[in-house]
């Protein structure tokens, strides 16, 4: 009969901080000073001549007030031996108040009357600009300016970061908002319609401003820690958990509005230009600081959904790449395909990248490799030929039809995939061989982020001028 080798004390102390700071009650100052009371408990046990991992066990279970936590996080990890310890009841307390019995943290009130206020403002923002400037477009072309400092808002209500992160990040938002608005996208002309209708790089620079305001808007979640992997992934997990929670909103919001104009068309009551103009843009706004307070308060829900929902989509887009691959090897008409075709495979390759992060963000770091991670391989790698014919079609469409503002992005973009998905797929195989730590699969794509970013502000500031804001 073989043991498997206790994991490390780092690994297990960031095991247990990653489930304590995805709780919504805690902020990132409150679970380093409980690492910090875990970690001397560690140092006191081990010194007394137990083990590392003995100690762990053993400091786990005296952290007193958070032992709900520590009850849940045991529930979630069944396999692990210190199961045993952590659900056995018991009244110690060491470490806690004396007069509370609880430990020395603050525990957040309940976030969702802060969200609302938050989404209220919102959706005001929104809905004051576009009465402002009598008309949608310029409500467009600022949506990430006016919605997403909210969702600040409520990032800093939450992990209190330092005064110079938050005027770092508003220095951001200032910038790209004076970029919006003073570049002369409609060339002189003083319809703002005209603008968005006609200029490429402002819509460019719209799509820019929502990439790099959203994980600007990421710095403050991290409480100023960008520069960590986990932070970082604690992000992107935020980020796939955000968007399912808003699409849900959206389709139930949908349908309740459908419902609503029925109703009311039955009694000869129109009430589809109040739904259209109020509030489907304040709402949309709102649900936005909604969503971002459902995926703290719903955690273990979403957690339940998420690895469903990779291991789902995971096999679907494998075998919509591979057959990308025939299609293309069948018949080799992707330089003569339309443009719209090319964005469309961008946006599927796109989709990779995120359903992979996405994966990593839910996977437990300890499992060995498994079927889906060779799955994993298989779409990397069928993705991988994917990017590569598409490449060869765009570089084949600019040297016949010359750089525009949509194909240098377009260009710019799978390049950018390219390298990630390469090096993600190398990464990826040496996991599934035991030859790469998993540390080092999710480390490339925290650390690819700035990439991203990058590109995003470049489509903002640079590519208006260099395209002549045509």
């Amino acid at each position: 009969m073989t043991t498997e080798r206790a994991p490390a004390l780092d690994e297990l102390i960031a095991s247990w901080r990653d489930w304590m700071e995805r709780r919504d009650a805690l902020s990132v100052r409150d679970v380093d000073e409980l690492e910090s009371h875990l970690r001397d408990r560690v140092d006191a046990l081990t010194a007394a001549g137990l083990t590392e991992d003995e100690a762990f066990l053993i400091a786990v279970r005296r952290l007193g007030s958070i032992d709900e936590l520590s009850r849940e996080y045991a529930a979630e990890h069944s396999g692990r031996l210190w199961k045993q310890l952590v659900l056995t009841d018991s009244s110690d307390t060491e470490g806690a108040d004396a007069s509370t019995g609880t430990m020395p943290f603050a525990r957040r009130a309940n976030g969702l009357a802060v969200a609302l206020l938050l989404g209220v403002g919102a959706g005001i923002a929104v809905k004051a600009t576009e009465l402002l400037s009598g008309g949608p477009e310029l409500v467009i072309r600022n949506i990430a300016v006016l919605v997403l400092p909210f969702l600040a808002a409520w990032f800093a209500w939450r992990r209190r970061p330092p005064a110079g992160t938050l005027l770092g990040v508003a220095a951001a938002f200032a910038a790209v908002a004076l970029a919006l608005n003073l570049y002369p996208f409609d060339g002189g002309s003083s319809s703002v319609t005209v603008a968005m209708q006609d200029s490429a790089t402002a819509v460019l620079a719209t799509i820019g401003s929502i990439v790099a305001l959203w994980l600007v808007t990421g710095i403050v979640d991290a409480g100023g820690v960008w520069r960590s992997d986990r932070t970082r992934m604690d992000f992107l997990r935020f980020s796939g958990e955000w968007l399912v929670y808003y699409v849900l909103i959206a389709i139930v919001g949908g349908a309740l509005s459908g419902l609503t104009v029925a109703v009311f068309a039955s009694i000869q009551v129109d009430i589809m230009p109040f739904i259209s103009e109020w509030v489907l843009p304040c709402g949309a706004s709102g649900a936005v600081l909604v969503s971002a307070w459902l995926v703290g308060a719903k955690q273990r829900v979403i957690e339940n959904i998420a690895p469903v929902l990779t291991k789902v989509f995971t096999p679907l887009f494998t075998l919509m790449m591979l057959a990308l691959i025939v299609a293309s090897l069948m018949q080799w008409n992707l330089v003569d395909g339309s443009r719209d075709l090319l964005i469309a495979f961008d946006l599927v390759l796109v989709v990779v990248v995120a359903l992979l992060v996405y994966s990593i963000s839910a996977r437990d770091p300890a499992l060995r490799p498994g079927w889906f991670d060779r799955l994993q391989v298989l779409m990397l790698a069928a993705a991988l030929i994917v990017d590569i014919i598409v490449l060869v079609a765009m570089i084949a469409r600019t040297g016949e039809f010359g750089f525009s503002a949509n194909k240098t992005a377009s260009l710019g973009l799978n390049l950018i995939l390219l390298a990630n998905l390469a090096w993600a797929t190398w990464l990826q195989i040496g996991f599934v061989r035991r030859r790469v730590p998993f540390g080092r699969v999710e480390s490339w794509q925290t650390g690819y982020l700035p990439v991203y970013l990058g590109w995003a502000a470049i489509l903002v500031f640079a590519f208006p001028p260099l395209f002549g804001f045509a």
